[in-house]
């Protein structure tokens, strides 16, 4: 194993800090190829690209990466009995999840269908009242308001009984998902799914809005072949749907590699024309005024479209997404914002209760832990999902998040790399500990009799434990190099950003900054830490650690004013001032000369 980074074996948190590896020879032929600065050959080929796969990688083009949608299983079975509606004047109805990715799905969905003249109704259940994916009521009310075909987005994959309560009602359904499948698939006149596992595509990367797309592709192709274009109907343009199609998959937290990578490149180039108008009012209630990147996408705007379903009315998203009305825009946009700010309060009173109950049962770091398992009467489901993706975050450790409400548990779990929990929880469904559950890798919902919780509990860490031990014991922080303040320069950043776009599997570069001094160190917000370091030549930089406040490196940091540190963390711009400098998000950090 190589020699750590700057002898960093046990960071305060605990971590031993390691350079990405990489071969200089083959990044500097991969700079030299693309006739890039040797940086970016460097962490390109870091992020496991070779020269061969570097120029695609560099300037990703959909047209090049595209595949044909028939790869899917089922897609051409699903792409038949669309034409035939169409042909037949029957009604079609969207069923969508009501988060970010099922709201984004539904709104390609309807707006593909807008543009060609067909009228399409989304139905976006209440996560409150009616849980996720499709339920028998509301699957047999929308046949009794006349509609003939129900396409689920980003759901539907695991509903045995709903569907099967739709096909007794008359109701024809096509199931496009993303999440983890059973042997056993529902009855629906197709299945598209590429995480079926009979499906060979290898294209179970893409969130759910990427599969609608490429089901969009197929049937705009199939009414080419059938003459369905001309004077009268014209082709509608499938790239003015990529940056939803962007959205989605930047929140939906899937590797942003091959196709995914490909959408959002092309995808942020067309929001930043903010031609669709939702979007347009959401970035304006959000302050971006700046060209959109998948930070923008994944905290700033996905929030406040997942704020509707989590605490406030499901369909907003969606409707945002499909208005062409400024002024509804505008308002949805200001109500989504204002659901935003209560699912905050929300959020922090359940997380309070839930790290509570944590410590007291797995202590204040949980290190000899499988999972994190929490469950509370009276906690918003709404929120439960973000709540675990906090404590996973503060014990590195697979986390579920159970609501206990009317006699059912509502749970949503968060997952560390190297642990599946879709599949984790899937076979609790088979052994029947749950009512229903599915996901993907990184995230799981579930539903479970309070009766069944220990079990559950017990069931999950045996399940989990070899991955999770595995996953523990080689707890690093992954490095691209050190630079010394005086390097980190806006001309580096505009370097980096190259690279891009950056997300789950094209991480965000980090670097280390070595042997700065802690000048100051500011509470800010609920729980932040802004931070100024100084370098021995006297250069500045504002450092912000989120999050770390009422933490073990918080603490570690506000009572190290005056003493020397190794920091480690992403670089970014501030442009607060109108003159861009360069800021870090902090990682991690390590005393230098410790007591």
């Amino acid at each position: 194993m190589a020699d750590p980074v700057l002898g960093v074996r046990h960071s305060l948190l605990g971590q031993s800090w390691t350079l990405r590896p990489y071969s200089e020879r083959i990044a500097r032929a991969i700079a030299d190829n693309l006739g890039v600065s040797p940086i970016i050959g460097q962490l390109i080929n870091a992020r496991g690209i070779g020269i061969d796969e570097a120029a695609t990688f560099f300037t990703p083009s959909l047209k090049e990466m595209m595949p044909d949608p028939s790869v899917i299983l089922d897609m051409d079975k699903g792409v038949e009995r669309i034409v035939r509606a169409l042909q037949q004047g029957e009604k079609i109805a969207v069923y969508g999840d009501y988060d970010v990715d099922g709201a984004t799905s539904s709104a390609i969905f309807c707006r593909f269908f807008e543009a060609i003249g067909v009228p399409i109704h989304i139905y976006i259940p209440d996560r409150m009242a009616e849980g996720y994916g499709p339920n028998a009521p509301a699957m047999v009310g929308l046949r009794d308001r006349g509609i003939d075909l129900v396409v689920t987005v980003d759901c539907g994959t695991l509903s045995f009984e709903p569907l099967k309560a739709a096909k007794d009602a008359g109701l024809e359904v096509i199931v496009v998902d993303h999440h983890k499948a059973e042997p056993e698939l529902p009855e629906a006149v197709a299945v598209i799914n590429p995480n079926r596992l009979d499906d060979e595509s290898d294209l179970g990367q893409l969130a759910a809005v990427g599969v609608t797309f490429l089901f969009l592709v197929a049937i705009n192709r199939a009414l080419r072949a059938a003459g369905y274009f001309g004077d009268t109907v014209k082709e509608p343009n499938l790239v003015s749907l990529l940056d939803i199609v962007a959205l989605g998959t930047i929140c939906d937290v899937v590797p942003l590699t091959g196709l995914n990578r490909a959408y959002v490149t092309q995808g942020l180039k067309v929001m930043a024309a903010r031609r669709n108008i939702g979007l347009t009012a959401l970035s304006d209630v959000g302050r971006v005024s700046e060209a959109p990147n998948t930070y923008h996408a994944g905290f700033i705007l996905g929030p406040r479209v997942n704020a509707g379903g989590r605490v406030g009315e499901s369909s907003l998203g969606a409707k945002l997404l499909t208005t062409h009305d400024t002024i509804e825009a505008r308002a949805i946009a200001d109500r989504l914002d204002t659901y935003n700010n209560e699912r905050r309060a929300i959020e922090a009173e359940v997380l309070k209760e839930a790290l509570e109950q944590a410590e007291a049962r797995i202590g204040i770091d949980g290190v000899h832990d499988t999972l994190v398992f929490v469950a509370g009467e009276g906690w918003h489901a709404g929120v439960i999902g973000i709540v675990a993706s906090r404590l996973k975050d503060k014990y590195g450790l697979p986390t579920f998040v159970i609501a206990l409400e009317n006699g059912e548990g509502k749970g949503s779990g968060r997952s560390i790399s190297g642990v599946d929990m879709g599949a984790a929880v899937i076979e609790a469904v088979q052994a029947g500990l749950l009512m229903k559950g599915g996901g993907h890798s990184m995230a799981a919902g579930l539903s479970v009799a309070p009766d069944k919780l220990d079990e559950l509990e017990s069931f999950l860490k045996k399940h989990m434990a070899k991955n999770v031990e595995v996953a523990s014991s080689s707890k690093s922080l992954k490095v691209d190099g050190i630079i010394a303040m005086s390097g980190a320069t806006p001309a580096l950043l505009d370097e980096i950003e190259r690279v891009g776009p950056f997300g789950m599997g094209n991480p965000g570069p980090r670097f280390v900054v070595p042997e700065v001094v802690l000048v100051k160190a500011d509470r800010v917000g609920e729980n932040h830490l802004r931070c100024i370091f100084k370098s021995k030549d006297g250069i500045s930089m504002k450092v912000m650690a989120f999050r770390q406040a009422d933490e073990s490196l918080g603490n570690s940091l506000r009572t190290g004013i005056g003493r020397k540190f190794n920091i480690a963390g992403k670089l970014k711009k501030d442009m607060w001032t109108g003159t861009p400098k360069v800021e870090m998000t902090l990682d991690d950090a390590s005393l230098i000369n410790p007591a």
